[in-house]
């Protein structure tokens, strides 16, 4: 089972942490959440992401992080090792929530499914739908015509 690691600022992380946790109790043990405050020092916050890596030993991780360039993200690169971590940034709920549904997968896939969970769950819609649409009263007054063309 690999583990999931979410590095963003305070308190993204450990807000989609508790909103994964509403859905998935059961995968706690298998994702974490590094909350990065305003006034912390980079390599602070990578000593911090280093020990919860090492908690886990050799698992494969999953690390996602908020916005790429940022902090989180920059800190998150250094953690990358060439094999038993990847790193995917743009983190939202449906890419966490993709990740946390096949965290069992090989890493490469979760990678993959993660990246799609975030694209397929951003997508505009309307104000309301059509089949909720308030239909326009019909009017049996022979004074009010509306032709239609």
């Amino acid at each position: 089972m690999n583990a999931i690691l979410v590095i963003a600022h305070a308190p993204l992380a450990s807000a989609l942490r508790q909103c994964v946790l509403h859905i998935f109790p059961d995968a706690g043990g298998d994702v974490d959440a590094l909350d990065v405050p305003a006034d912390e020092a980079p390599e602070a916050t990578l000593a911090r992401a280093r020990a919860l890596l090492a908690l886990r030993g050799a698992v494969d991780t999953l690390v996602l992080t908020d916005v790429f360039g940022a902090t989180p993200c920059n800190v998150a690169t250094q953690l990358l090792d060439g094999g038993h971590t990847r790193l995917v940034t743009g983190v939202n709920l449906p890419m966490l929530l993709r990740a946390v549904t096949y965290r069992h997968e090989p890493l490469d896939a979760l990678v993959t499914r993660a990246t799609l969970g975030g694209t397929q769950g951003v997508m505009p819609l309307a104000p309301t739908a059509p089949q909720n649409q308030l239909r326009r009263p019909v009017h049996h007054d022979p004074a009010h015509r509306h032709h239609q063309q």
